[in-house]
């Protein structure tokens, strides 16, 4: 996720987005969404711990600077996703020589429509990038195992995006502009940018401006569904799929995508296809403050909480 401060609203239309601000609970409180049968165990904190440590640490810094980390990454990708039983191909971006490549499985059926979710293996600069965005391909990784062991009705794609962080974000070089022109207009996308820090201690939350302080908890023990207006029924669905036992709590945001933050991810990429994308997020630099800075690193992350976050993605991939 590239450094601008997310939900940021000013001008006239302050007031108009407040009124829109989806800040719903997970469904009814007290009547959080059952675990379905399907899940069984559902996704491992230790194996997504594995994964974030493994590229964080093992691999360090991923990106233009460091394009050897950057394919040794992408490698890893390929092969959890063929062992998991996915139908993998690799997808060169303009970035690196040779390119940097997009990591693609495909699960189930062929045929539309399709479900795809996606999260950026590159990492800022010389940053190791363990929440930023380690967690979002540790979290592809385990729906690959989940979806390698269930039944699909309809197609699931995952990808792992090249060329998210700056220079190359808002460009035609992001890895997820390349994916969005190969999917169809039918396709309903999630991007996984940052799941794995929380915290519930009073004030870990930051709001995104004091006209909205009020509307946001100020304990960082949430996730959120960013969306476009366009895309409030959708965000809406997502949020519900994840609200599973009512931990962590979930909530959709939604607004023009012309207000800042509300495109920081690869999800901005299919809005100009007018494809449905949303970005499921721990909101980044308003609760974690080690965000594109050296600290941060897997110890800080909470994999239990990630685990329930996956959970959630596989139940709304494997709806009806």
């Amino acid at each position: 996720m590239p450094r601008t401060v997310l939900f940021t609203l000013g001008g006239a239309g302050l007031l108009l987005i407040a009124m829109r601000l989806a800040f719903c609970g997970p469904l009814e409180a007290g009547a959080p969404r059952p675990r379905p049968p399907r899940l069984g165990e559902g996704a491992s904190p230790a194996a997504l711990e594995r994964d974030v440590r493994y590229l964080a640490e093992s691999l360090g810094p991923r990106g233009q600077r460091h394009p050897a980390s950057m394919r040794q990454a992408a490698n890893h990708i390929a092969r959890a996703f063929a062992a998991a039983g996915g139908r993998v191909e690799r997808q060169p971006t303009p970035v690196g020589a040779p390119p940097f490549t997009n990591v693609v499985a495909r699960f189930g059926p062929a045929g539309l429509p399709l479900r795809v979710v996606g999260a950026h293996y590159d990492s800022f600069r010389d940053t190791a990038g363990a929440d930023d965005d380690a967690s979002g391909v540790a979290g592809l990784l385990e729906l690959a195992r989940l979806l390698g062991a269930t039944h699909l009705e309809a197609p699931v794609e995952l990808v792992a995006y090249a060329n998210e962080e700056p220079p190359h974000f808002r460009t035609n070089q992001m890895g997820s502009a390349v994916h969005a022109r190969t999917v169809a207009a039918s396709a309903r996308v999630v991007v996984l940018e940052m799941i794995g820090y929380f915290s519930s201690e009073p004030g870990s939350q930051e709001a995104p401006s004091r006209a909205l302080a009020g509307r946001i908890p100020d304990v960082g023990d949430f996730v959120v569904v960013v969306g476009r207006s366009e895309d409030e029924e959708f965000a809406r669905a997502v949020r519900d799929a994840l609200a599973l036992q009512g931990a962590p709590p979930v909530y959709a945001f939604t607004a023009p995508p012309t207000r800042p933050g509300i495109d920081h991810s690869d999800h901005r990429s299919y809005w100009p296809r007018d494809i449905p994308a949303v970005m499921v997020t721990d909101t980044a630099f308003l609760r974690n403050h080690a965000y594109h800075t050296e600290r941060d690193t897997p110890e800080a992350l909470d994999y239990e909480r990630m685990a329930a976050v996956v959970d959630g993605v596989f139940v709304w991939l494997t709806e009806g």
